[in-house]
């Protein structure tokens, strides 16, 4: 408020107020949560009852031990105590009641980041991820994030196994790839083999049925039940009509929406491999 009353802010377009208000309420976010850890660090409570996973009990307690954390909102620190004993690793009683994760990114922060990742690329995510909370990450922290939030797929889809579908519902099954280019070491062994062979005719473009060699196929499949939904042509292509024509109300044929849609996409394995996971 004391910026905003200030002399020199009677000059501000209204877009150099927007940057103003846009970049300081990033901050006060961060220094309420920052207020509210410094608040729960007041509160922790000594314990008597810590035990490992080793079994074994820390029975030391030291205060002042921090952490810093990532958000949505900038950099935070999480002052808390930590549980000893000798030749053990040390406990934080308050990491787990924050549920904080095994890395220094917060959960929302993990979570646009793989938003912003599927979206394009690492770049454009980085990019897009700066541009909306302030926060700057390296192509190394967001392929990390990235990677971390997709080991949770098998147990995602464990977890969400679809009923029984209606026998008038037909099962899909539909496997595609995409050759991606490769660095040498990345290829397969046979493409890796036939490039170091091969030359091609031009230097510029290759020729018809020529392969450059540089290419692994993604692959990429899904299964999913939908009813089908009878279409005749003039669902697909509308028939002619004149100004004094009176349309005629045709009858709700709009695309069914897929259900129990179960993905699945690997670089690494064979094609055959994948198409057996279908």
């Amino acid at each position: 408020m004391t910026e905003l009353g200030a002399d020199q802010s009677e000059a501000w377009t209204h877009g150099a107020l927007e940057d103003h208000l846009s970049e300081r309420s990033r901050e006060l976010m961060r220094q309420l949560y920052q207020d509210r850890l410094d608040s729960q660090t007041l509160r922790e409570q000594h314990r008597t009852d810590i035990v490992g996973v080793d079994q074994v009990a820390r029975t030391r307690v030291e205060r002042g031990h921090q952490r810093a954390l990532t958000t949505v909102f900038g950099e935070v620190t999480l002052t808390r105590k930590a549980y000893r004993a000798p030749k053990t690793v040390n406990l934080y009683p308050a990491d787990d009641v924050l549920n904080l994760p095994g890395g220094k990114h917060s959960d929302g922060l993990a979570k646009l980041a793989v938003i912003e990742s599927v979206r394009g690329s690492f770049d454009t995510a980085i990019e897009a991820i700066t541009r909306g909370t302030g926060v700057v990450l390296g192509k190394p922290q967001i392929l990390a994030l990235t990677a971390r939030a997709a080991v949770d797929v098998p147990a995602f889809y464990a977890a969400r196994r679809p009923g029984r579908s209606p026998d008038t519902d037909v099962l899909v099954m539909t496997n595609d790839g995409k050759g991606i280019r490769m660095r040498p070491d990345g290829l397969r062994e046979i493409t890796r083999k036939a490039a170091a062979t091969t030359t091609n005719k031009l230097a510029t473009r290759l020729s018809p049925g020529e392969k450059s060699g540089r290419k692994r196929m993604a692959e990429l499949g899904a299964v999913y039940d939908i009813t089908p939904v009878p279409r005749v042509a003039t669902d697909i292509i509308a028939p002619p009509t004149t100004t004094t024509a009176t349309s005629t109300p045709q009858p709700d044929n709009r695309r069914r929406r897929a259900r129990g849609k179960w993905l699945t996409g690997s670089i690494t394995d064979d094609p055959d491999c994948h198409r057996d996971h279908l």
